[in-house]
């Protein structure tokens, strides 16, 4: 069993300094509960809704402003979501991953949502890669908010080894479903549990609460079992730090048990594509 928290907390708009020690202190109580992994939301060290302000709070992932994450990291591993400022001068939705004093991983968010209340592609560059990496829990993918909502993101995580998919997100509660509960809770609890049990994997949603430009963020962070399972899940609308027991023993015996992603078929998946966009006749 691998212990992870997941920090359903309410950042501060374009406050970098003042999350940062917000992160301090929910490392510390994940350290406390015995974690080997806390998991931080979406753009949890600068707030959502930046717009103009996503400039002047980007940073690069090996800058200053994030030493104090990487000293954390040297004895529980963290993953939290920051404004890259890439090489060419480009703003990236961005949510690395630290262990041992290093920088493991960053993800850059590829799909981003602009429609609605949405407005990322407006402020921000759009990723280019989903990429598997070693993390404590296991072979790990991240898919930030609006990644998820595409299949073939879990996916490509699950065809290329991963075992565990990271989901940090800023969902803001919309819409009400039948019997009164919350539209998008419902509908990422049901994508959570669809994706975790039919790509046998772990699901690690981490949502943010709080608000920000009169729009509230409804939490419900939760750990999905690669059967289904809900592990844990946090309240709705309120901060708390949730804390799941992953065994990664779990996927190898759910693969065995219900073998879709052993008898994948990817040369039919990729040579469909290639014949739909005109690479192949």
């Amino acid at each position: 069993m691998v212990r992870i928290a997941l920090a359903q907390c309410a950042p501060a708009l374009g406050a970098l300094r003042r999350n940062v020690a917000m992160h301090q202190e929910w490392i510390a109580k994940a350290r406390a509960a015995g974690a080997a992994l806390v998991v931080f939301p979406e753009l949890a060290l600068t707030g959502y809704y930046l717009k103009d302000l996503a400039g002047e709070i980007a940073c690069r992932s090996d800058g200053d402003e994030l030493r104090p994450i990487v000293d954390a990291s040297r004895d529980i591993d963290i993953c939290t979501g920051f404004v890259e400022r890439a090489d060419d001068a480009r703003l990236h939705i961005a949510q690395g991953y630290w262990s041992r004093g290093k920088l493991v991983h960053v993800h850059r968010k590829v799909y981003l949502p602009t429609y609605g209340i949405f407005d990322d592609g407006r402020y921000f560059g759009a990723g280019d890669r989903f990429e598997v990496f070693k993390s404590i829990v296991g072979p790990a993918g991240i898919a930030i908010c609006e990644d998820l909502w595409h299949a073939s993101v879990p996916y490509l995580y699950s065809a290329t080894g991963a075992t565990v998919v990271l989901s940090p997100a800023d969902s803001p509660g919309r819409g009400v479903a039948e019997g009164g509960d919350l539209g998008t809770a419902e509908s990422c609890r049901l994508m959570d549990r669809f994706y975790a049990q039919y790509l046998t994997l772990y699901v690690v949603f981490a949502n943010r609460v709080g608000h920000e430009d009169g729009i509230a963020f409804w939490g419900g962070s939760e750990v999905v079992a690669p059967d289904g399972t809900v592990v844990a899940r946090a309240p709705d609308f309120e901060e708390q730090l949730l804390v799941a027991d992953i065994d990664p023993a779990l996927v190898a015996r759910e693969r065995d048990r219900n073998p879709l992603i052993r008898d994948e078929r990817p040369d039919i998946v990729l040579s469909t594509l290639a014949r739909r966009r005109g690479m192949a006749d």
